[in-house]
């Protein structure tokens, strides 16, 4: 009998202990709260830049029931590649450029067919050659520097300038710049609002972003021969822009 009464007992004080906490979990989610949502957009001028072109050579074009193009003829377009290669990077540390700062891509080859010249008498027939390649990237981190290193590029035969890609130094900063911009926004729109409605701000319940800060490098095209649009192109930076979004919400106390 002491083992039920007990029993009894115990049931009856957690039965009891239900609607207290019930009424606190309640309690908390009735309480009023200010939400705000803020974004934020960060314009930031670029402090350095990265120059990509493209040297090639071709192999004789040959027709295609030929052999394959023969090894000595890919040596030579290789070698010639190469020799090309080496007066480029000379040209570029001539021009004040440091070793580390330029980067030689993997050679590729792939072949290209060309047509024929065209017979009276006959159709015309495709021919087959082989293109070696090599991309180069230059790093500049005085942007003052990019007309002479372009001309650098161009004096030196790149068969190809694909642009200029625009960087940041420090990407961490100006990512964490543009987040505390959100967040001092939607602080200020919440002191308005709650300003506004004659209501005092509590504590800070909860915060998250709607949007991460993006970061994405500003890619300047040059796609024309770089020969042929050298004195042509204007090269103007301009700016690097990086958005951030938060969600920020505080209690109302009155």
């Amino acid at each position: 009998m002491p083992s039920i009464r007990l029993h009894y007992l115990l049931l009856g004080g957690l039965l009891a202990a239900i609607p207290l906490s019930a009424a606190a979990t309640t309690n908390e989610e009735s309480r009023a709260r200010l939400d705000v949502q803020a974004e934020a957009q960060l314009d930031v001028a670029p402090d350095r830049a990265t120059l990509s072109a493209r040297l090639w050579e071709r192999t004789p074009a040959v027709a295609r029931h030929d052999d394959d193009t023969g090894p000595d003829a890919l040596r030579q377009a290789r070698d010639r590649l190469e020799e090309r290669a080496a007066s480029l990077i000379a040209a570029l540390e001539e021009a004040g450029v440091k070793r580390d700062d330029i980067s030689a891509g993997s050679l590729s080859v792939q072949p290209e067919y060309v047509p024929a010249p065209r017979r009276s008498d006959a159709d015309q027939e495709m021919l087959m050659r082989t293109r070696l390649e090599r991309p180069f990237q230059v790093h500049v981190d005085d942007l003052e520097r990019l007309p002479r290193l372009l001309d650098a590029l161009t004096t030196a035969g790149v068969n190809v300038m694909d642009g200029i890609s625009y960087d940041l130094a420090d990407r961490d900063a100006a990512t964490d710049e543009a987040l505390v911009m959100a967040l001092e926004k939607a602080r200020h729109k919440a002191e308005l609002m709650a300003r506004t409605m004659n209501v005092t701000l509590g504590s800070v319940v909860s915060i998250s972003e709607t949007r991460s800060p993006v970061y994405q490098p500003r890619m300047m095209a040059m796609s024309a021969d770089a020969r042929e649009s050298a004195g042509q192109a204007e090269y103007r930076p301009g700016t690097i822009v990086i958005e951030a979004g938060v969600s920020v919400s505080w209690e109302i106390e009155n």
